[in-house]
């Protein structure tokens, strides 16, 4: 079985040889429901939706610091792919404090002065529960209806502002139960700028969020609990 993190026809990941590898597995498991049906005409076995989930271990808040944070107004974390620089852009000209982490920001020469780099784990549990916002974007290029940071920042205790999809209102109900949606970029600058005005809100969502994702079988363990059960090994 495999599970397939990322969606094969990216054009980025696109690999000839790994096409073809997909048509040996008895089973594959995909995050994401856009590529199902092409997943089943390029002949896969057996195609199943399985989401994304977090670590116990590793996803969880941390408001003890090791060193002091300056802390931001939003944060993203993930690469600069070509259809979220309208988002930051957008925060940075509202003139919200963003702090960015992750591969190519500093390629712009606009957003790299809010570019942190890469960081380890324990950084961004810090910067995550510290922020006032979580940003959380699907990245198009992978088709996705949610991510891995749609449940890495609940566990983590972020106040997330997610990009509006029917698997996000899937896993948090409707906008304002656990997370703030947007369909639009006026309309994140929008919601963005209200919720740095709602203190009270802002811990309210966070912890909704963090209780619906932590309690609610998303571990990567009930993940694999699931996958073998799908194919009769437990």
């Amino acid at each position: 079985m495999n599970f397939l993190t990322d969606d094969p026809w990216n054009p980025v990941h696109y690999a000839g040889w790994f096409q073809e590898s997909l048509q040996e597995y008895d089973h594959i498991f995909s995050p994401r429901r856009k590529n199902l049906k092409d997943l089943q005409d390029h002949g896969c076995k057996q195609v199943h939706y399985l989401p994304f989930a977090y670590s116990p271990d590793v996803h969880f808040p941390q408001n003890r610091r090791s060193a002091p944070i300056d802390v931001p107004d939003v944060i993203f974390a993930g690469g600069a792919d070509a259809d979220r620089l309208p988002f930051i852009r957008a925060l940075a000209s509202a003139g919200l404090k963003i702090a960015l982490y992750g591969g190519y920001w500093e390629r712009h020469a606009d957003l790299k002065p809010y570019w942190r780099g890469h960081v380890d784990i324990a950084t961004i549990r810090q910067v995550t529960y510290a922020a006032n916002i979580v940003l959380c974007l699907v990245r198009q290029a992978n088709r996705d209806g949610h991510a891995m940071r749609s449940f890495e920042v609940p566990a983590m205790g972020g106040c997330m502002l997610a990009e509006y999809t029917p698997e996000h209102r899937e896993m948090f109900g409707p906008g304002g139960e656990a997370v703030i949606y947007f369909r639009s970029v006026p309309e994140m600058v929008e919601r963005a700028l209200w919720l740095l005005e709602n203190e009270a809100e802002r811990k309210r969502l966070a912890s909704a969020a963090h209780r619906r994702i932590t309690g609610g079988q998303n571990t990567y363990a009930d993940r694999l609990e699931t996958m073998l059960q799908t194919v009769g090994l437990n």
